[in-house]
């Protein structure tokens, strides 16, 4: 029976995958395996884990941008466990959010007591300090983003209604045609390419604003708003 923390495993390589969920399963933990970001988001959504181990040469969006979503979003271990190995790739992936990097090969036993040490961390953690989650809400009619802790962004005309949309089905991805729809754009008309503008503009003013926004590109499906 798996017991222990809730693990969610990212890695496109199917069959290492499948090797590693066998391994850390037989160890006994509670392990999930995903081939994207977008497969993780809608788990995540669901059902939030208590740690993410992530690959970062991942088609789509790479595990550096998926750590540094998560981290954003809510209190979650991040294990990276990739070929990457150099000194830069261990600063750059520790820098975005991880809080452990194994570089590939990497024995299952060890992945497994890395899972069970980084959890029993967080648990002792979790347990000394009240956590401190943004709770995001659309105010003054969904022009002002609040993420509950203080800090606010007014949006512009097209944020609104970009937001807006995201809000009405949040933790789910919403395809790019409805947002175009919603904007109240011409879908066959309007260039897509400035959906993805209007994401990158937005998250540039909320970190200004020292928001960091749970707000996700699913690539080849749309937007989601996961938190």
């Amino acid at each position: 029976m798996a017991v222990g923390p809730l693990v969610y495993l990212v890695d496109d390589d199917g069959d290492l995958r499948e090797e590693m969920l066998l391994g850390l399963t037989r160890l006994g933990l509670d392990v999930h395996g995903f081939d994207s970001a977008a497969a993780l988001y809608r788990a995540y959504a669901a059902k939030p884990p208590d740690v993410v181990v992530l690959d970062i040469g991942l088609y789509g969006e790479d595990g550096l941008s998926i750590a540094t979503h998560l981290r954003a979003s809510r209190s979650v271990g991040i294990i990276m466990a990739t070929a990457r190995g150099s000194i830069d790739d261990r600063v750059q992936g520790l820098s975005t959010g991880a809080d452990a990097y194994l570089v590939k090969p990497v024995d299952v036993r060890e992945l497994a007591a890395t899972i069970l040490a980084l959890n029993q961390r967080l648990t002792r953690h979790q347990a000394t300090a009240a956590p401190v989650t943004p709770r995001w809400a659309l105010e003054e009619g969904g022009w002002v983003l609040t993420d509950g802790m203080g800090h606010r962004l007014r949006l512009t005309t097209s944020e609104h209604h970009f937001l807006g949309r995201l809000f009405r089905e949040r933790g789910r991805t919403v395809e790019r045609r409805a947002i175009v729809e919603a904007m109240g754009g011409d879908v066959y008309e309007f260039n897509y390419a400035h959906l993805d503008t209007i994401a990158s503009r937005l998250r540039r003013r909320a970190e200004k604003s020292n928001m960091l926004i749970p707000l996700h590109a699913i690539r080849g499906e749309g937007f989601a708003f996961t938190d």
